[in-house]
């Protein structure tokens, strides 16, 4: 999948989970397509911040769906033992 594409997706479905800085940070440069020189214009930071607010949202999206991901395979295992055991 492409990552702008992925980040969109994973920012439906987490965004309200990050600061309200990285939405916007995320929003602009990922949806609206804007450089970073235009996002830090828009947001009044420098591009180094937009850059690190960026990778930081990234990476926080990238967690929750790590997080997410082994809580249902936990759930499921925890599901089908206790079903083998009735």
């Amino acid at each position: 999948m492409d990552k702008n594409v992925e980040i969109g997706l994973l920012c439906d479905i987490y965004g309200e989970l990050l600061t309200e800085k990285q939405q916007n940070v995320l929003d602009l440069y990922y949806n609206e397509n804007l450089s970073l020189a235009e996002v830090a214009e828009e947001v009044g930071i420098t591009r180094q911040a937009v850059k690190d607010s960026i990778l930081k949202g990234e990476k926080r999206l990238f967690r929750f769906r790590r997080k997410t991901r082994n809580y249902e395979k936990s759930t499921k295992t925890r599901k089908t033992n206790t079903e083998d055991t009735s």
